[in-house]
């Protein structure tokens, strides 16, 4: 298995475990060829729900620029939402399982078709 694969292994096992979602193959992959070489880095490939800046990078970068959505109120509610649904208590969010939720929270799958 490349590491690649490897990897997707443990975003689908985490997103059953955390989340109790049953991730689509196809988009994970996607989404995680989309998050380029971050995701092979240790510190990249998490996201810390706690610090303001990080999450305005995923608004500003993930959530605006690549998905398309406005920014505003109901960006911040499906961020949380996103956040409750992976369990605020887990400190190891990966930044693809997160985007994963996300993606599917706002109705996005067809940006990684």
């Amino acid at each position: 298995m490349s590491e690649l694969d490897n990897l997707l292994a443990k975003y689908t096992a985490d997103l059953k475990e955390k989340c109790g979602v049953d991730a689509d193959p196809a988009l994970l992959k996607e989404i995680a060829k989309a998050c380029g070489p971050s995701i092979y880095k240790a510190d990249a490939s998490t996201v810390s729900s706690t610090d303001p800046e990080e999450l305005a990078r995923v608004r500003n970068n993930f959530l605006v620029k690549k998905l398309g959505l406005k920014d505003g109120p109901d960006l911040e509610k499906g961020l949380d939402a996103a956040i409750e649904k992976y369990g605020r208590s887990n400190r190891s969010k990966y930044r693809v399982s997160l985007y994963y939720l996300l993606v599917k929270q706002f109705g996005k799958e067809a940006v990684f078709a």
